[in-house]
């Protein structure tokens, strides 16, 4: 992989672990989602003047990406109801990967056996990190993994999307802008149906940590958008998924969880599979 592109994906991922955390320690986790979302399309509608609108044939993509989206932030809020965020998020994003690769084969997008290799050793170690949460004692619930894991069929359905969306517009960064514009907006009209027009007076309160963590994700997401329009969709998809382990960090220095020896081991061998994708 292209070292720009990889630097590129890595810088992401930590974005998107920083925003997922946010999103854990919301006391309203469905909310605090929605928020972000609201303030990632806040942030990027002053930039719409100075980008093109997405051409006709990319619309159909934005679309389904909302789409996906809602699925994302329920099924994603459901899941961290039955587990920690260092066990929750490497399930739901470890997942992911392989469906993508697995997608992308329909879309022409296929990976050669070095990439398959590489893609897989990663994946391993981030189900190794979920394995019993890498503590004594903890279980992979029924209710943890179905959620978690529907909420990886959403991501590799909005990543493949959004690949293809970016692709058919030729501008990876206005199709970006216009996407979170159009999730903020669903996001908006999704919880007022859901909990009524006066839900927006509890997050008024939260506005700062709507616009920090939509900030995150708007700018982690954009520069995913951009990495699959120069390297196949699912080498991105598996890279930005280093994600799992600025998570882990996060959740061991701010949110107290555990550091146990299987979790350092997930580590080591996630960093291998970097390292193989690097040179695939």
């Amino acid at each position: 992989m292209d070292t720009t592109v990889f630097a590129v994906v890595i810088a992401a991922a930590a974005l998107h672990a920083g925003w997922n955390a946010l999103l854990k320690i919301g006391l309203d986790r469905y909310l605090t989602a929605s928020l972000i979302q609201i303030g990632a399309g806040c942030i990027a509608l002053p930039a719409l003047p100075f980008f093109g609108v997405p051409v006709t044939a990319a619309w159909p993509w934005i679309a389904l990406s909302a789409l996906l989206h809602i699925g994302y932030n329920i099924y994603l809020t459901r899941a961290y109801q039955h587990g920690d965020l260092s066990q929750v998020y490497p399930i739901a994003r470890g997942s992911s990967p392989l469906l993508v690769a697995l997608l992308a084969l329909l879309a022409g997008d296929a990976l050669l056996p070095g990439q398959w290799a590489a893609l897989l050793v990663l994946v391993a170690g981030i189900w190794l990190m979920a394995w019993h949460g890498g503590r004594p004692g903890a279980r992979l619930n029924a209710s943890l993994l179905l959620n978690a894991l529907a909420t990886a069929a959403c991501i590799a359905g909005y990543t493949l999307s959004d690949a293809l969306g970016a692709r058919t517009n030729g501008d990876a960064i206005a199709y970006a802008l216009w996407l979170f514009v159009v999730n903020g907006l669903v996001a908006t009209l999704v919880i007022a149906l859901r909990r009524g027009p006066r839900i927006f007076l509890r997050l008024g309160p939260h506005w700062r940590g709507g616009l920090a963590g939509g900030g995150m994700s708007m700018l982690a997401y954009t520069l995913v958008i951009w990495a699959t329009t120069q390297a196949p969709v699912a080498m991105v998809s598996a890279l930005r998924e280093t994600s799992v382990l600025f998570a882990l960090l996060i959740s061991w220095l701010f949110l107290k969880e555990s550091m146990p020896a299987l979790r350092l081991v997930a580590c080591g061998v996630i960093a291998f599979g970097v390292v193989l994708l690097k040179l695939a």
